[in-house]
């Protein structure tokens, strides 16, 4: 496969931005294709945690090409952030959109608006931000740049805002203002710009290889997502032609992300989760706090219903689990496999997420291992019980297994099968 999607198949935070970096060494180009500085990737390199919010993963890798595509919803102030610490070759599309102030209060209103009915959103404006998208009245990449239509288009934006939604004549926003604040970020970010279709389709004519990576996960996703626990743009695979300006036929694959375990942050159904002591074990040797928020993850079991409805839902090829160290220790690991509602078994997440909330998890029981397995370099060194672990996983859910990992660095990252073809590193 020459051009390959890297898909959350949970709640998001399944270790997506280490199988990047990973395996971008393969790749010319990167492209994250949704979402905005709502979502996080770690990656660990020679020790050092490096925590992304907007940047593509491949940017540690000085060889690749790194874009910012359409579907994305940028905040230019956290992205030039995230610019000053990094040298990075990089292309923003001109039709991503941007995150204003107003978005961010907009959430935050939103999010204390519903009170116990809260999503559980990072309040900074990208539920906003899309929603302004998709009402025709937001400002997009290539505008923002321009000082004279960004001026126009914020002052038209503002009156908007503050005639419609923010009548408190104390909360009111300055046009001017804005444009003020903005100016070091437009200068910052004009290089950078451009239609980045057109330079995708280049680089696929010219054979390149390519990696598109989703922010969340596919459970998160807002149409095939646990409704209205989620976010505000589609992490699938079938997001992408959309979302960067590429013909679908165009993609070779998707390799789904997933953790050896189930996490979630924010609110809403999780039928394998864990009873709080053994949540805590978990979260605390898998280190699951929010890159982006510091939040503490939930913890259940693997979820194979999951699994299996990102792989309908996204075409999946193949899956990297990763995190299978965190394991270690555990005399019995659970997996679902199915559910029961109202005493019927059912094999696919339903449509309502009260019924989701009230499906009965059935589990098979495998056997643990205690052996730590951070020094393990190939599938064969692994204990049998792991083995049968992953091997049970690529049974239930019919999917190889390309890589799984016993860590955070680069170097606990084994390939089982190859994803890309060609260029070796």
């Amino acid at each position: 496969m020459k051009r390959v999607v890297i898909v959350g198949t949970q709640w998001g935070d399944e270790g997506k931005g280490k199988i990047t970096d990973y395996l971008s060494r393969y790749a010319d180009v990167v492209v994250r294709y949704q979402g905005g500085n709502n979502a996080g990737h770690t990656v660990v390199i020679d020790g050092e945690r490096r925590a992304l919010h907007l940047l593509p993963s491949g940017v540690f890798n000085p060889a690749i090409e790194n874009v910012m595509a359409n579907g994305m919803v940028i905040d230019p102030i956290a992205l030039g952030q995230e610019l000053d610490r990094k040298m990075v070759n990089l292309h923003i599309s001109d039709r991503a959109h941007v995150v204003l102030p107003f978005h961010r209060e907009e959430d935050t209103r939103s999010e204390s608006d519903k009170g116990t009915h809260k999503i559980g959103t990072t309040k900074k404006g990208i539920g906003p931000a899309y929603a302004d998208k998709a009402a025709r009245i937001g400002i997009r990449m290539g505008t923002f740049v321009d000082p004279v239509r960004f001026a126009k288009a914020i002052r038209e934006l503002v009156r908007i805002k503050n005639e419609a939604i923010f009548q408190d004549r104390r909360k009111r926003h300055d046009a001017d203002e804005i444009i003020r604040a903005y100016k070091p970020y437009q200068e910052l970010l004009r290089p950078y710009v451009k239609d980045t279709s057109i330079f995708l389709n280049d680089r696929i004519e010219a054979g390149k290889n390519i990696l598109f990576e989703g922010a969340q996960g596919v459970l998160l996703c807002l149409d095939h997502g646990t409704y209205p626990y989620v976010t505000s743009s589609s992490p699938t695979a079938a997001s992408v032609p959309l979302s960067t300006g590429i013909a679908p036929w165009l993609i070779d694959g998707a390799l789904g992300v997933t953790k050896a375990y189930t996490t979630r942050v924010g609110e809403g159904p999780m039928p394998s989760e864990m009873d709080r002591e053994q949540a805590h074990v978990i979260r605390e040797r898998g280190h699951e706090y929010g890159t982006t928020t510091g939040r503490k993850r939930r913890i259940g079991w693997l979820d194979l219903v999951v699994i299996r409805h990102a792989k309908r839902t996204s075409g999946l090829s193949a899956l990297a689990i990763t995190l299978l160290d965190v394991l270690s220790g555990l005399s019995v690991i659970k997996v679902v496999v199915s559910y029961r509602l109202q005493g019927k078994a059912i094999d696919f997440i339903p449509e309502h997420a009260d019924d989701l909330s009230q499906v009965e998890p059935v589990y098979i029981e495998l056997k643990g291992w205690d052996e730590d397995l951070s020094k393990i370099r190939t599938f064969e060194e692994l204990p049998d019980a792991a083995k049968t672990y992953l091997d049970t996983i690529s049974q239930v859910v019919g999917l190889p297994i390309h890589i799984f990992s016993v860590g955070p660095e680069r170097h606990q990252t084994i390939e089982i099968l190859k994803t890309f073809e060609g260029r070796k590193p």
